[in-house]
């Protein structure tokens, strides 16, 4: 059995004139920590600047604020929402790990600065981890109820959420309670996927993880016209969905057309669409629309996709020039994830869209929501 190395040194007990506090050695404890060095006066820091290992796991070391009143009473600009549920894969599990993987999926702390928009985010807004909503497994209903209540209470705040997912039917609620906070105004949808997501049913279910964005359109929680997908590939879903997406004025844009135009022209345009009417947008990131060479931690890899670069300079583009109401990043599957790549995106997209909402707030415009006119959308950025 392997041994620790011989200390040489003796044992402080065993020296004669070893003392405790500072008298003869009296066989009595010996003051270890002066003995050692360790009463020093040690600077000591706060929870928001250790590093990112080291104590409770929230967002970015973020304060942990899970009550509305005080989110609403601090005027939090960008709360960040965990939403753990995974029961409505049709692949493979385990974005119910997502959350908490994107939250530990960083190594800076305290005061950050973005070297691509020249802010320190967090001096400039406030930003809060507002916790995850009540999920327990295998209850379906009950996880949509509880993400939508969730959100419902955030948003209500004026705080933008950024809902970390959790598999893509968490849309359906996260983006109808959105909705419902910013009504008489509408929101679009800017919906970054491999997937159209858009299928009537998952093998009899209608709350899979393939139908979300059908669901919305059909309760009227958004406008199917005010709708864009970015980043569609691959051999799903069949042609009769798409023939329900042209009936009800969906827009989508495939990868080949990112490959031929350049995703900066794809974005601008989709970006026109979505706000053909609507007040704002709700942006919903399903993180295999990036190339799962690069992103191999989702449940339905797709080849083919936005390069890593890519993806943050769309969202750096899109939430520099809308008024954003809310975000979601889903599919994060940590059990597929090699090396936490795909976290790191993630939570690298959510650090870009709290970054670009910096760059408006520094221009004198406003972010959170207290209401219809209280924000407001600016004209195009250098964002890159």
């Amino acid at each position: 059995m392997a041994e620790r190395p011989h200390d040489p040194r003796p044992d402080p007990l065993a020296v004669p004139g070893a003392t405790d506090a500072g008298g003869p050695a009296t066989g009595g404890p010996v003051d270890f920590a002066r003995l050692n060095g360790w009463d020093r006066e040690w600077e000591t820091f706060s929870d928001y600047d250790l590093p990112t290992y080291v104590g409770p796991t929230t967002f970015m070391n973020l304060p942990w604020i899970t009550d509305p009143a005080e989110l609403r009473a601090r005027a939090v600009d960008v709360a960040i929402i965990g939403a753990p549920f995974d029961d409505a894969v049709s692949h493979r599990p385990g974005a119910r790990f997502g959350p908490r993987a994107i939250r530990e999926a960083q190594y800076t702390s305290g005061s950050i600065h973005s070297l691509q928009l020249g802010v320190e985010p967090f001096e400039i807004l406030t930003v809060v981890d507002a916790g995850d909503a009540n999920i327990v497994p295998a209850w379906i209903e009950r996880g949509h109820a509880l993400i939508h209540r969730k959100v419902r209470e955030v948003a209500a705040t004026g705080a933008i959420p950024i809902v970390l997912g959790g598999d893509h039917s968490i849309t359906w609620p996260s983006a109808t309670a959105v909705a419902e906070v910013r009504r008489p105004g509408s929101i679009g949808i800017v919906h970054f996927d491999a997937h159209a997501d858009t299928a009537n049913d998952d093998w009899g279910v209608l709350a899979g993880h393939g139908t979300p964005m059908r669901r919305l359109i059909e309760s009227g929680a958004v406008d199917g016209r005010n709708f864009v997908q970015v980043g569609l590939r691959g051999y799903w879903p069949p042609v009769e969905t798409f023939e329900w997406m042209k009936a009800h004025g969906l827009r989508y844009h495939f990868m080949t057309e990112v490959e031929e135009r350049g995703a900066d022209a794809v974005i601008d345009d989709a970006i026109a669409e979505a706000l053909d009417g609507p007040d704002s947008i709700y942006l919903s990131l399903d993180i295999d629309v990036v190339d799962p060479g690069l992103a191999p931690g989702t449940g339905t890899p797709e080849p083919g996709g936005f390069m890593t670069r890519e993806i943050l300079r769309a969202i750096r583009r899109i939430v520099g020039q809308v008024e954003l109401a809310g975000m979601d990043i889903v599919e994060v599957s940590p059990p597929y994830d090699h090396a936490e790549v795909t976290a790191m995106i993630a939570n690298r997209a959510a650090l870009e869209a709290i970054s670009a909402l910096a760059v408006k707030r520094q221009a004198g415009k406003a972010v959170r929501f207290d209401g219809p006119g209280s924000a407001s959308p600016i004209g195009p950025t250098t964002a890159g």
